[in-house]
Formats: C-alpha cells, structure tokens, sequence
C-alpha cells in the first residue's frame, strides 16, 4: 500500500536511510565499495570478450565507474572521522540500507556544492606536510592523540579530491564519439553517453545513445543543436522513464537525428549482510555463505536495451516527410509494452563464497540471472 501521506513518507524515508556513525563500520563500508568498483572493470572486459559490449562501451563504462571510485574516495576522506569528536562537525554517511546500499542522493549533490568551493577552502587549509609535522609533534611532545589535526588533514584530502575532479556527478552531461560514416557518407554515426545518480532509487545509472545524423554540421560542433540535445537527455534521464518513452520523445524532437539504439546501465543494488536489509533469496544466501569481511556482498548490473527496428516516412508539413524509428519490444509474453525494452539482461556479481550459497540455494528467481564471480587475484568468472 502507499504511503497515505506527507508524514509516512518522511517516516519510510528515516527509516530507509541509515547514517554510518561507527568509525570502523563506515571504513569498512568504503572498503567494500573499494573493491566493487574495481571488480567492475573487469566484468566490463568480461562482457567485451563475449562481444555483448564493444571496445568503446568498455572505455565509456570504464569512464563513469572509474568517477564513482573517485567520488567514494572523496566521501571517505570526507567522513574518515566519523565516530570521533571532531566528526561531529559533519555527521555520518546517510546510505540507503533498503533500496539501494549507495550513499543517498543528497551526499552526492553537497559533494558537488562542495566541489565548487574548494579552491577557496584549500587556499585558507595548511599544507599536508604542515598538518603531518604538528601531529608528529603533538604526539611526541604533548603525548597527545591529535585528532582535530587528523580532522583537518581528512577535510584536505577531501577537498583536493574535489578539485582534482573526474568524480561522478549527481548529473555527468552527454558527451558524444564518432563511430564513423555510412558507406554512402551521407549519414554520421555516433555514440552519446551520459550519467546520473538518480534520485529516485539512489543509483548510478548509465545511458549509451547510439544515433544517425544528416545534419550538415557535425553534431558536437553544431552550437544550435548539440546544447539542445543535451538539454533534452538530461531532462530523461529518469528511472521511471520507459527506454520507449525517451527514444520516441527523442525521434520525433530532431528530425535529422536517428536513434539506433539505446541502452540503460543500472549499477546497483548492493547487497551485504553487513549493512543492508534485504529480503528474499538473496538475504538467505548472504546469510548461508558467512562470507569473511569484505566478500560478504553482491552487487545487481541490468542492462535496459531498445534496438530500432525499421523506419517508416511521416509527413511533416505541406510537402516534406521525415524518417521515424519503429522500435523492437520484447516479443515474450507481451513484456515489450510493460518494459518499454527490446531485452533486459540482469546480472548479479559476487565473490565466490556468496556464489557457492546462491548455486546451492538455487532460487528459481536466480535461474536466468547471470553471474559474474570474483575470484581470487580480481578474476571475473561468467556462469548462466
């Protein structure tokens, strides 16, 4: 049942998202994303070599995944202290133990807030080799723990993330790549890329636009149309947004731009016994594989994808017509008009312990899921 008013909502939202207010727990909740994000790489490069992703999907996708370790690097410098006096000043990582096991949406909009001012607080911090030496010298001449100059020195660190850049934004605008001519020159190919942490599920998610242009100017160097374009992306980039509803707003907006294909990347939810409370199959098997720390998780990866399937002419105007995409639906069981999608892959990636569990447990649920296992040295192992 739905929330009946304001009131329940604001109860569901508190009691949904968690705050990390243990020092250690939240170092190790940043550990954990650690490792996630660098297993996530490698089954990218996994997908590529069975030719479900080309080479520059992989690059793409590298790009953002590479930005979201970089964007929890920063949040963990920024909330090192938590659980110590000092760590007060900004409380605790609020995280989204029901829905998603990400950081709320709300931290990665102050990141951003705080990105665009951390030239300004970096010019008025001491150095890191400034603060080192104080807490050199607090220890061995006061005899004293210097945690406010250990707070300081993560505050530093956290701002030279920030300014450093590359980090996963609340928004990443579209960016295009040229993937070349058809064979009579008349029409460019492209693929558009872009990202947001969307605010209703508190995920990463992942847009790859493939399209057709007969525009007379390239279409990154077109000033009218290229600002248009991204405009247009961002305002879909919405998770209760059928993939349909957003190549078909998109086809019909720019006459001379052809929407080929177009795929959405959920990265998440992340599952650990640890700090999550999830329910069903998967809480059984994390519970029945007693992983050790830091392999006490998995991690959800679906892929929306939406293949144009012929072109049909509709008049536009007194005497001018135009190319419209007919998109596939999923032929199965009337799926494709509920999904808005051609197909919808979902994967599920974990170390090998949670595995063991997941193929003995062997929920129904799970059967058409794949699995990609982390093994030992970062291997990625794919199973059906």
């Amino acid at each position: 049942m739905a929330p009946s008013n304001t009131s329940d909502v604001t109860d569901k939202l508190t009691r949904d998202h968690v705050g990390l207010s243990d020092t250690f727990a939240a170092r190790r909740y940043f550990r954990k994303f650690d490792q996630i994000t660098d297993h996530l790489g490698r089954v990218a490069a996994a997908m590529a070599s069975e030719r479900q992703l080309t080479h520059t999907d992989v690059g793409v996708i590298g790009h953002y995944i590479a930005a979201l370790g970089r964007s929890f690097e920063a949040l963990a410098m920024k909330y090192l202290m938590t659980g110590r006096d000092t760590g007060a000043f900004f409380g605790s990582l609020a995280f989204d133990a029901h829905e998603s096991g990400f950081p709320v949406f709300r931290e990665l909009m102050t990141m951003a807030n705080d990105a665009l001012q951390a030239e300004r607080h970096l010019s008025t911090m001491m150095s890191q080799a400034d603060l080192k030496s104080e807490m050199i010298q607090a220890i061995v001449s006061d005899l004293e723990i210097p945690t406010k100059l250990q707070f300081s020195l993560s505050q530093r660190l956290y701002y030279e993330e920030l300014y450093a850049g590359g980090l996963f934004w609340p928004q990443n605008d579209p960016a295009a790549i040229w993937l070349g001519n058809s064979d009579d020159e008349e029409r460019r190919s492209y693929l558009v890329h872009w990202a947001v942490y969307d605010s209703q599920v508190n995920l990463p998610t992942i847009y790859l636009l493939e399209l057709e242009e007969t525009g007379n100017t390239a279409l990154p160097k077109d000033q009218r149309r290229w600002p248009q374009v991204q405009s247009h992306l961002m305002a879909q980039a919405v998770a209760g947004l059928k993939l349909l509803t957003i190549a078909q707003g998109f086809d019909r907006d720019f006459d001379n731009l052809h929407p080929k294909r177009l795929r959405r990347i959920h990265v998440g939810p992340m599952y650990s016994s640890a700090y999550t409370q999830q329910a069903g199959p998967i809480r059984q098997v994390l519970e029945d594989a007693r992983a050790p720390e830091g392999q006490d998780w998995t991690l959800a990866w679906t892929v929306e994808e939406l293949q144009s399937e012929r072109v049909q002419q509709e008049r536009k105007g007194w005497f001018g017509t135009v190319d419209r995409e007919i998109f596939a639906l999923d032929p199965f069981a009337g799926r494709g008009a509920d999904t808005g999608a051609t197909r919808t892959e979902r994967a599920v990636i974990l170390p090998e312990r949670p595995y063991q569990a997941l193929a003995e447990l062997d929920p129904p649920g799970f059967r058409d899921v794949r699995k990609f296992v982390v093994g030992a040295g970062g291997r990625v192992l794919s199973y059906r």
